[in-house]
């Protein structure tokens, strides 16, 4: 089939969903209102057809607004078939996915279509680590509508077609889309954590969520698998010439090479993604510092925090590739970094799912305990073996501690130069840190992914409890 900019509500879900699969829920439920002569205007389906079918031959659960019938507006019935739609996924343990094409509130039915807002709200929040939700905005997505790809995991959006605000460009002061379209699909992804891909058309948004969605566990209750051909035993000759990419060094370590890379465009110092390992879907965090990741960030924390809670959520594996000397230094950053770092340490604390870290570059001070140490719970740590790992640089220690030594020496230098090695030796290196049981093996780069797969296959039982609680506060 032909598809474009132009699709109709039920020509997105076909084009989603596997030929002749779709089955629809509540096609004969129109608007119910009375108010403002809604009942003289015809709402076929209330302006959005809900059903479920099948993607890769797994169940899922679809909704798709119709822009044609009152601009697609969310009213009181419109909302309750997406409510229906999220009861049913509950039950059957299968992913939601939203097609947004909507105008926002129906103002005609004002308090009802509210009171609908929040009906809807409160069905995504239950819903949430129990199956996966995924957006696919594909047309406006204004207003209260904003919060629905907010409140789900995952949100494309097309670059043709789609926009996503809380307050359009024009009504921002001393703003208009002319002059900065904060809309627009670009400056979402680029600015805000809301979007994980950008596609050029509608077509193009349906047939990525047809690929990502294998990489996703249907419900919290299973496993994300695929069979892999891929040799487990790989080497990856001179990958620590790569220590500094650390796309490059989660693509070669991947099965089949295959790294599917979410938010890259937003803190793009900070990488999150999915790879397969033995086949099983794994979370990868990562410092990239190419991209200006040598030093955590306020986004980049939040960024990584978010995805570690995903993954915790649905039985996903979390291996981290570590190589941070800090953390950010600017004035704005040091209003935020803070929260941001706590975030992260908070999420990765109270995963229970199997965690790995591997210190590719630099480990040095509290940058390094967030990204997954052993301190606040990662199972096993590697460290490649020229990775410094530490307080802090050593060369500044040195200076620092011996600082009476230096001044008072005929040759400053080099005798810098010699507390720097010994400061290194005994508080720096991936030795020192292995020798303290902080780091479990010093590895050769090349051997990384037979090791980091038989890591993640003896972790696969894993059992761990936390203290009870409601939910953590932080």
């Amino acid at each position: 089939m032909s598809v474009n900019a132009s699709m109709s509500a039920s020509e997105r879900i076909n084009a989603l969903l596997d030929d002749s699969s779709f089955v629809e829920v509540g096609a004969y439920i129109t608007a119910r209102s009375t108010d403002f002569n809604v009942s003289d205007i015809d709402t076929p389906k209330d302006g959005v057809i809900t059903g479920y079918g099948l993607i890769n031959g797994r169940l899922v659960f679809v909704y798709s607004q119709d822009r044609n019938v009152l601009a697609g507006s969310i009213g009181e019935m419109h909302a309750k078939k997406i409510a229906k739609l999220y009861d049913m996924a509950m039950k059957m343990g299968a992913p939601v996915i939203g097609l947004i094409d909507c105008a926002g509130l129906r103002l005609r039915e004002a308090t009802d279509a509210l009171n609908a807002f929040g009906r809807l709200y409160l069905k995504q929040t239950l819903c949430s680590g129990v199956v996966p939700q995924i957006t696919a905005i594909l047309g406006t997505c204004g207003g209260g509508v904003a919060v629905i790809p907010s409140l789900t995991d995952f949100t494309f959006i097309s670059e043709e077609s789609g926009k996503l605000f809380v307050s359009s460009p024009n009504t921002l002061e001393g703003n208009y889309s002319e002059k900065l379209n904060t809309a627009a699909a670009g400056y979402i992804s680029e600015n805000t954590s809301l979007v994980d891909k950008v596609l050029k058309t509608d077509a193009d948004v349906l047939a990525e969520i047809r690929t990502f969605i294998d990489f996703l566990p249907s419900n919290c209750d299973e496993e994300g698998f695929s069979d892999s051909e891929d040799d487990l035993n790989r080497t990856i000759p001179n990958l620590d010439s790569l220590k500094d990419d650390s796309r490059a060094v989660i693509g070669n370590i991947a099965d089949d090479c295959l790294f599917y890379e979410v938010k890259e465009h937003f803190a793009p110092e900070m990488v999150t993604g999915f790879i397969r390992l033995n086949g099983f879907t794994t979370g990868v965090v990562a410092n990239q510092v190419k991209d200006g990741g040598k030093s955590l960030t306020t986004a980049g924390t939040n960024k990584a925090a978010k995805f570690v809670s995903f993954c915790d959520s649905f039985n996903i594996p979390i291996l981290t590739l570590t190589n941070t000397n800090g953390f950010a230094a600017t004035v704005d950053e040091e209003k935020t970094v803070a929260v941001g770092a706590a975030r992260l340490v908070q999420a990765f604390a109270n995963a229970t799912v199997p965690k790995v870290n591997i210190i590719t570059g630099e480990g040095l001070g509290s940058a390094f305990t967030v990204m997954n140490s052993k301190s606040i719970g990662a199972d096993i740590v590697y460290s490649w073996p020229n990775a410094k790992i530490g307080m802090m640089d050593a060369e500044m220690a040195a200076k620092i501690i011996y600082d009476e030594e230096i001044s008072s020496s005929n040759d400053k230098a080099e005798t810098l130069d010699e507390y720097k090695r010994q400061y290194e030796a005994l508080q720096g290196s991936a030795v020192s840190a292995a020798k303290r049981g902080y780091v479990d093996d010093i590895i050769e780069p090349d051997a990384t992914r037979k090791r980091v797969v038989a890591a993640f296959e003896m972790l696969s039982t894993k059992i761990e409890e936390r203290p009870y609680k409601k939910h953590t506060s932080i």
